[in-house]
């Protein structure tokens, strides 16, 4: 369950993240518009130097200038990747002059947002031409137009002497710009502002350096807004860990108390128990004695019998409590696993022809790192486990042997019924038995003693039948 302060340190990570996040995309928002902005102002610079050379003293004359020495002057201002090319519309839209790379169709005049026009990687800019103020446009002429006119103007006035003196007038004017040229007819310089008047600029400039600059800017804040979340999310998962860490510590502390409360509750129970054993042996020996007693009623000696056996049975179980309660103090030697196998097979021999079952040994001849005594405990357990299990003349095998050269195996097995797959991870547990007369200690104190030494066992299915207890990771010793 998280608690009220998770929830908290974690709005507040999340707080955190967002606030990154949207910084960083706030920050690419501002480059990209500082980077576009530069860019439109470096157009914006190339055509007021546009401007400034049609509004130099080198026009062919007042408010005329040569299409051709213009667009040699533009082409000079050309530079690949950079600006690719200039036009010089009129009002009606249409190309004047023009310089460097085809521009090709031209964008919608709703296209344009803010003077300029964003395409693939170019972008088209839009300025109108400024020559100053009261000033007629200029008049973009091709140069053979522009001499053939002058000619037939001066031609025209060489034999008019009103005219000439008139256009030496003109040319006495300081600013001939602000008005149609002298040498040009009315008629003719109103047709001119139609068709080739100087109205706007377009420029195209190369935006790959800009798009290459916002894709690295924009790469930069993925990173760090992958290195922002990594952390949160690495601060969260320590958060959690701490969490995690302090209910751990917690529950072994309350379960150390808990285990030193059964502790204590476990040898109190095993001193009640072998203090039982005497009264059990005094009630024994009384009913041994009214048992022996010559002429005494049928009745009186079953029961005698019965009260015999009774305590006989209660006194096996307290033992096999005891036993199981004592601490197991391992003390390791080395043991030879074949003797061990052999004396727990002397051991019980009586009890095996008791039932006629036949009883392998499959032991090689290993020494382990072992408690000789609890490993004979272990021993006789599992195999008197198995002759309760067996029917009679049934079969049980006891094998070891490596399994490399630092570890063996044991194995118990037989060829009984077997133990059901849903009982195998309880037939360890305390006081769990599928025999009648048995105590359901038996397995427990096995899987104390193998735990006792660092082993591990299973309880598995045996083919074609019957079950198998396995003993595994058992040390080798090694010689030195």
């Amino acid at each position: 369950m998280i608690t009220v302060r998770s929830w908290a340190v974690y709005g507040m990570l999340a707080a955190i993240w967002g606030a990154l996040l949207g910084w960083q995309v706030a920050e690419h928002i501002s480059k990209t518009k500082e980077l576009h902005d530069n860019l439109i102002d470096r157009g914006r610079s190339r055509s007021s130097t546009c401007g400034r050379l049609m509004s130099a003293p080198g026009v062919m004359g007042g408010g005329t200038v040569s299409k051709e020495r213009l667009e040699s002057a533009l082409n000079a201002l050309v530079v690949p990747n950079d600006l690719l090319s200039i036009e010089v519309l009129n009002n009606a839209d249409q190309v004047v002059a023009k310089a460097g790379e085809p521009i090709g169709e031209l964008p919608a005049r709703g296209e344009f947002e803010g003077g300029v026009c964003w395409g693939g990687d170019i972008a088209t800019l839009k300025y109108p031409i400024d020559l100053g103020t009261n000033m007629v446009p200029e008049l973009v002429i091709p140069r053979e137009d522009l001499m053939s006119m002058r000619t037939n103007r001066l031609a025209a006035e060489s034999n008019n002497p009103v005219a000439r003196s008139l256009t030496s007038t003109n040319r006495s004017r300081p600013d001939l710009r602000k008005e149609r040229p002298y040498w040009m007819t009315e008629e003719k310089y109103r047709e001119l502002l139609e068709s080739k008047s100087a109205h706007t600029f377009i420029v195209v400039m190369s935006a790959q350096s800009v798009l290459a600059s916002v894709k690295d800017d924009l790469w930069m804040r993925v990173i760090i807004g992958l290195l922002g979340t990594v952390g949160v999310a690495g601060f969260a998962v320590a958060w959690r860990s701490m969490i995690q860490t302090s209910e751990l510590q917690l529950r072994l502390v309350r379960a150390s108390e808990q285990n030193l409360h059964l502790k204590e509750l476990s040898l109190a129970a095993a001193g009640l128990a072998h203090e039982t054993r005497n009264p059990l042996n005094i009630i024994r020996g009384l009913a041994q004695l009214v048992a022996k007693q010559d002429n005494i009623p049928p009745e009186i000696a079953t029961k005698s019998r019965e009260i015999i056996n009774e305590t006989d049975r209660v006194t096996a179980q307290l033992n096999e409590f005891i036993n199981y309660s004592r601490p197991r103090e391992v003390r390791r030697a080395a043991t030879d696993l074949s003797a061990v196998a052999s004396e727990v097979a002397r051991t019980l021999n009586y009890d095996l022809e008791e039932k006629k079952i036949q009883l392998e040994l499959l032991v090689e001849s290993v020494v382990i790192e072992a408690d000789e005594q609890l490993l004979r405990q272990a021993l006789f357990n599992l195999v008197l486990n198995a002759i309760q299990a067996v029917p009679p003349q049934g079969v049980i095998r006891i094998r070891a042997s490596r399994r490399s050269n630092e570890e063996a195996f044991i194995e118990i097995s037989d060829n009984g019924p077997g133990v059901p797959a849903e009982n195998r991870s309880e037939i360890f547990k305390p006081y769990f038995t599928t025999h009648t007369e048995g105590t359901g200690l038996g397995l427990s104190v096995v899987q104390q003693i193998v735990l006792a030494h660092g082993w591990e066992i299973q309880c598995l299915a045996n083919e074609p039948s019957g079950a198998l207890f396995r003993i595994s990771h058992v040390k080798l010793k090694i010689k030195e």
